[in-house]
């Protein structure tokens, strides 16, 4: 299958699951591929044919702009370069959960949370190790008598009953011992902490010197300026008041900025920001719902109040953002 089928899969099983799914962000380089929003569970999904096409660096990005945007980030892939993904299993590559095409369409259309999670050394699940417990102790087993069922040392039995994870062999033994469920599902949406790759978060990227000035106006108006590596916008722009978020990009008004504009529209609606574009010159007044802007006109801003107004105004071609 065609990267590109791959992805149109992918966005017709998230539309048929109650999604709301962006544009595919077709300009290069890029983090994330689509943007998908349910209630209040907002994806960003790069997919892909073999997963070790995914760096290091592009995790890191998913991951900042996930935690800018209140949203998940996930992979969706076919293979390693070893082997197919397996169904029910979430991988992991550089702090990002990672499901095979099956495993999303039970998680998002089924509703079916997988119960596996790849790690150094195998397959893993969640016990829930206040459930073992109370098993073992209406079994009237004591640590010993269960370690020695399992072959493994007490101290171990002990781990499980305070929370380590154990691997897929041994709870399928632990459930057959007790004839009752003893797994967890792993928690894809909300990130997955209690399982993911120990990856502290990167810090921003630094700023582009052509962009400085715009950086100056969102910072002297109020906002928190989150800078970006591979994303259709340059920056995250958040303020704590009642005007939100902001995505915003910059540059001359080429047929590639208008593509980036019209992203920054789809993406704005799947995660309820606005999203504006400053242009060195002026031709038209937005683009599907992103405000331009005149560079000289953006400098003259004075706060977020005349900010919000100007966007509204000009992006008013878009609905409003709930």
């Amino acid at each position: 299958m065609s990267r590109s089928a791959l992805v149109e899969n992918v966005m017709a099983m998230l539309e048929d699951a109650g999604f709301l799914v962006s544009d595919r962000c077709a300009i290069r380089p890029k983090s994330f591929d689509i943007a998908a929003r349910r209630g209040e569970d907002v994806l960003l999904l790069k997919i892909l044919g073999n997963i070790d096409a995914f760096d290091a660096q592009t995790g890191g990005e998913m991951r900042r702009l996930g935690t800018y945007l209140n949203a998940t980030p996930i992979v969706i892939g076919l293979r390693t370069r070893d082997e197919e993904l397996k169904p029910g299993v979430v991988y992991f590559r550089h702090g990002v959960p990672v499901l095979s095409p099956d495993t999303a369409m039970d998680l998002f259309v089924e509703e079916v949370p997988p119960l596996i999670y790849a790690a150094p050394g195998g397959l893993y699940v969640n016990i829930d190790s206040e459930i073992l417990a109370d098993v073992r102790e209406d079994r009237d087993w004591s640590l010993g008598r269960l370690a020695k069922e399992l072959g493994v040392s007490r101290r171990t039995v002990s781990k499980y009953e305070d929370g380590m994870d154990a691997s897929v062999e041994v709870a399928a033994e632990l459930e057959d011992l007790f004839d009752a469920p003893l797994t967890s599902p792993v928690s894809v949406l909300e990130g997955a902490e209690e399982v993911r790759d120990d990856e502290p978060t990167p810090d921003d990227p630094d700023v582009a010197p052509e962009d400085e000035p715009i950086v100056t106006v969102f910072t002297r108006i109020g906002f928190e300026v989150h800078p970006t590596d591979r994303a259709p916008f340059k920056s995250v722009n958040e303020s704590e008041d009642e005007h939100g978020q902001v995505l915003a990009g910059h540059s001359a008004f080429t047929e590639t900025a208008e593509k980036r504009a019209r992203i920054m529209s789809s993406v704005g609606e799947v995660t309820r920001t606005r999203s504006v574009y400053v242009v060195d010159e002026l031709r038209r007044e937005s683009v599907e719902g992103t405000a331009l802007i005149e560079k000289e006109e953006m400098e003259n801003i004075e706060d977020a109040i005349d900010l919000r107004d100007l966007i509204m105004e000009r992006g008013e071609d878009r609905e409003e953002v709930a």
